[in-house]
């Protein structure tokens, strides 16, 4: 038995730099009016669930609104008039099953200012109306009639930026948290602590994912003061009542409580030990306010979930009362007390139709209650919403020698004019990750830092490092190295590091470059990809403007790190990216030769994906003579695919820079030596290939050559589909998982396992022509 501890022994908590605050209630100018509009909310939470039944979340709706409605008409800085401006503080609803409560919370804002301020109204396209509630969990093409007169906006399942004052999709849980903190990461680096505020709305359920704990070690290591978490806790989730660990009871899920968690991830803490009390919810959020010592705030509001709405904890989670019931009516009684009004009955049959009738005329008795019975509610809103205006700065100006994102896009850098300073000479060694680290390098002196990286404890490996060269040495901080490019994400993170990344590059200033092994990063981070395209889509929808592109660099890839063995050295990643997106969100680059690096670059970044996911290998390898080959030039490679050789009735097509490699080394000098008439292909990208016109496509790729091809690839045979079309073809493709997993070793020996070495290549590709020919003939 080892000896018992000593009180000198004793394990505790090291200090930390974050303080701990329980502020007492306290009395507030407005209170009764926060009550009566607070019981307006729950009632419209009750009735979005009853008109849109077995839909929402409306436990968690209620149990947040008080926070909500705190932050909306007391403590945010915005400009109603301008939702779209990076001004702006920032609410992000992580927790985006909250969906039905943002919706409502809006809805209501919007209402009380198109009473009380018109003047304050953002254009028509860019409010959330009353009669837009109408949508909720709508498709556009719903074909109610109400629907279709008040054209109004389909509101999704969980928040997009499709809706006015959201920055980015959210409801994944945790992606909210790393995003809403990537925010807040560029907002800082590009404002400082003086700039906007980001506030995160979350669950203690969605803090259970592994993902928040890594946007929280960001976040307190990077020193995001402008970050505050609102911790709705009220223990209840679909499953469970009691989520967390509290007092001497343990949770059903995590043994920590979120206090403590926050607190040990060196986030300032704010206890408010009743959420439904308003001097609790307002003195804690003033005491947040109030914080300045470079750290990230968090306020843990204790909670009911479902507060007196009928049905209370996990029941309320997605469910509610039946419709029209009696218990629904119940549930807007304080709302029909307080506004003395009464909310319509429903009779009769209950059709599409009708029920859209209905929901409308409750709605309506609504907008009159505000009208006629309670003006004075959006006068308070009104006068409110119009002072956190006047607060907001107009055009908050970049600091001095920060970002400059614009001058990427506004530059006369073109694919085919590749930069002096990246220029490579052939025969020289040279690896594709330091091509493009070293390109990224380029394109960050001509933006003034606006690219900012992280890598998951890979930064020197997946050489992303270069993109801080010009800068701050050592990882970024707020305060004490606030120049550097280099972000720390909680460390082998790559989940969050995708979150994170994609929510810098929301805001507009920055493209945010994550880095990791293919293997493991473009699965971890392809819900926060899904995410980020989502939102990109929604907003260009809403907004008309361009996507915010995200660069996911997937390194290490495929086959050719086979010392690291088949755990590491995955070929499946590319399938997980390439063709699972809508056209124009992605864009995959699998360059083999390191000057196609630049051009790809440059115009895919010029095409404005939501997502760019470079796959780049680990080994050096000899720059190659294009000329002395016979191959285009390296800017050929910006249609996506571009022939190596033409002649023949036999196609070969290649991607991956591992068979390429052996391809141009070993077998292609022996093809010209032979006399052989082949056709061969290189993929450099599929998305950029989609881009071009049909008449392009045919000139570069004719579509009748698929059908007398095979394919040799890096990658898995389903990623080869537009270039091998026939069942002769695919069975002659060579491909790494052909006849399984492959072992561990040198890049030429595991090349060697599956074929596809030179002598692979060359033996399949001389029995593929012969086939052709027997059969053509």
């Amino acid at each position: 038995m080892p000896p018992a501890a000593t009180a000198a022994e004793t394990f505790t908590l090291r200090p930390r730099r974050a303080v701990y605050l329980k502020p007492e209630p306290a009395s507030f100018e407005g209170i009764e009016t926060l009550e009566m509009m607070d019981a307006a909310y729950r009632a419209l939470c009750a009735i979005l669930f009853n008109y849109v039944p077995n839909s929402g979340h409306p436990g968690g709706s209620i149990s947040s609104g008080r926070i909500v409605s705190s932050l909306l008409f007391k403590n945010l800085r915005y400009d109603f008039s301008r939702p779209d401006t990076i001004d702006n503080d920032v609410l992000v609803y992580a927790a985006g099953h909250k969906a039905m409560g943002l919706y409502g919370m809006y809805a209501l804002r919007d209402e009380w200012m198109r009473i009380a301020r018109p003047d304050l109204l953002p254009a028509e396209r860019r409010r959330l109306r009353l009669e837009d509630l109408l949508g909720f969990r709508r498709n556009p093409t719903q074909s109610t009639p109400l629907f279709r007169q008040f054209k109004c906006m389909a509101l999704d399942g969980h928040p997009t930026p499709m809706t006015p004052f959201v920055a980015v999709a959210t409801g994944a849980s945790g992606v909210g948290d790393c995003t809403g903190v990537g925010l807040a990461l560029a907002s800082m680096d590009a404002f400082g602590a003086a700039g906007p505020r980001f506030h995160i709305l979350e669950g203690e359920g969605g803090m259970t994912a592994g993902r928040v704990h890594e946007a929280l070690a960001t976040a307190a290591t990077a020193g995001l003061s402008n970050t505050i978490m609102h911790l709705d806790w009220n223990q209840a989730s679909i499953d469970s009542d009691r989520v967390t660990a509290e007092g001497d009871k343990p949770g059903d899920y995590v043994q920590w409580d979120p206090r403590e968690l926050l607190y040990m991830n060196d986030w300032n803490l704010v206890e408010c030990a009743d959420g439904s009390d308003f001097r609790r919810v307002l003195a804690a959020q003033r005491a947040a306010l109030s914080l300045d010592n470079g750290q990230p705030t968090a306020i843990v509001y204790r909670t009911t979930k479902g507060w007196k709405y009928g049905i209370e904890g996990k029941g309320s989670h997605g469910a509610g009362h039946a419709f029209c019931s009696e218990a629904f009516y119940k549930a807007v009684e304080p709302f029909e007390a307080a506004f003395g009004v009464t909310i319509p009955r429903f009779e009769g049959e209950k059709t599409p139709d009708r029920v859209e009738a209905a929901y409308w005329e409750t709605l309506l008795t609504m907008r009159k209650a505000f009208e006629t019975k309670r003006p004075d509610v959006a006068r308070f809103a009104g006068e409110r919403v119009a002072e956190a205006g006047r607060a907001t700065p107009k055009g908050r100006p970049v600091r001095a020698g920060g970002p400059d994102l614009a001058a990427l896009y506004k530059s006369d850098l073109k694919p085919e004019a590749v930069p002096d300073a990246l220029k490579l000479e052939p025969g020289k060694p040279a690896t594709l990750r330091g091509a493009l680290g070293d390109a990224l390098a380029y394109l960050n002196s001509v933006t003034k830092g606006a690219i900012i990286t992280c890598a998951a404890d890979l930064a020197e490996s997946t050489s992303v490092s270069p993109i801080n060269k010009a800068f701050a040495k050592g990882w970024f901080h707020a305060k004490n190295n606030p120049v550097s490019r280099l972000i720390s994400v909680g460390g082998i993170c790559e989940d969050a590091m995708g979150g994170v990344m994609a929510g810098a590059s929301s805001l507009g200033l920055h493209i945010g470059v994550s880095s990791s092994y293919s293997a493991f990063i473009a699965a971890l981070e392809h819900v926060p990809a899904r995410l980020h395209s989502i939102g990109q889509q929604m907003r260009h929808e809403a907004t008309g403007e361009p996507n915010r592109a995200w660069i996911m660099i997937n390194a290490h890839a495929g086959p050719l790190t086979g010392e690291d063995g088949p755990t590491h050295a995955c070929p499946q990643a590319l399938q997980l990216l390439q063709d699972n997106f809508p056209k124009g969100s992605m864009i995959t680059l699998t360059p083999w030769d390191t000057q196609e690096v630049w051009p790809l670059l440059i115009a895919s970044l010029r095409a404005r994906p939501a997502v760019l996911a470079p796959f780049v290998t680990r080994p050096a390898c000899p720059v190659p003579d294009r000329a002395k080959l016979g191959l285009p030039p390296a800017s050929a490679a910006t249609k996506g695919v571009y022939a190596v050789r033409r002649g023949g009735k036999a196609t070969v097509v290649l991607q991956g820079h591992g068979v390429a490699h052996y391809f141009m080394r070993d077998v292609l000098p022996k093809l010209d030596a032979a006399g052989v008439k082949l056709n061969v292909f290189y993929v450099t990208s599929a998305e950029l290939f989609d881009r071009l016109s049909d008449a392009e496509k045919k000139e570069v790729f004719p579509p009748e050559m698929a059908f007398n091809s095979m394919g040799i690839t890096d990658f898995t045979l389903a990623t080869l589909w537009r270039w091998v079309r026939s069942d002769a073809g695919l069975a002659a493709t060579l491909y790494p998982l052909k006849q399984g997993y492959l072992g561990s070793g040198s890049g030429d020996k595991v090349f060697e396992q599956a074929g596809l070495d030179g002598a692979g290549q060359l033996a399949a590709i001389t029995a593929w022509v012969k086939s052709v020919e027997a059969k053509t003939k």
